[in-house]
């Protein structure tokens, strides 16, 4: 079974780190990473940018690209996507694509600030 494992902090905590604390907090995470992977355990893992840098792509149709990452309360975080475009114009584009298959659906378009790719891991059943 795969599971997501979603990191939470207080934002202003974390960018009031020097780069010394962000890189020695970089350094122990990045030992537990490389055991997970060592392990056979971790896929892709991903530090965000700054929510200030993030879009929500909201509303009907092609839907509305509003500044923030913004979830109505009773949003919850489903599942994500990790994308590669040279600009965030063509991430959006992306975002309105999938709005197509489920308009229904929120999408925060937000900048990836570090990119671990991990191990690639067996197949599961993911849909039980």
């Amino acid at each position: 079974m795969y599971y997501a494992i979603l990191a939470y902090h207080e934002e202003g905590v974390v960018q009031s780190w020097s780069q010394e604390e962000d890189a020695a907090l970089m350094t122990d995470l990045l030992e537990v990473n490389d055991r997970l992977v060592r392990a056979r355990s971790l896929g892709p893992a991903a530090r965000l940018g700054a929510t200030e840098r993030a879009v929500t792509l909201r509303g009907k149709g092609e839907g509305t690209v509003i500044d923030g990452p913004f979830a109505e309360t009773k949003e919850q975080l489903l599942g994500f996507y990790v994308v590669d475009f040279p600009t965030i114009e063509a991430a959006i584009g992306a975002a309105r694509e999938l709005r197509r298959a489920n308009p229904t659906a929120v999408y925060e378009i937000r900048p990836i600030s570090l990119y671990v790719p991990g191990a690639s891991l067996p197949g599961s059943d993911a849909n039980t």
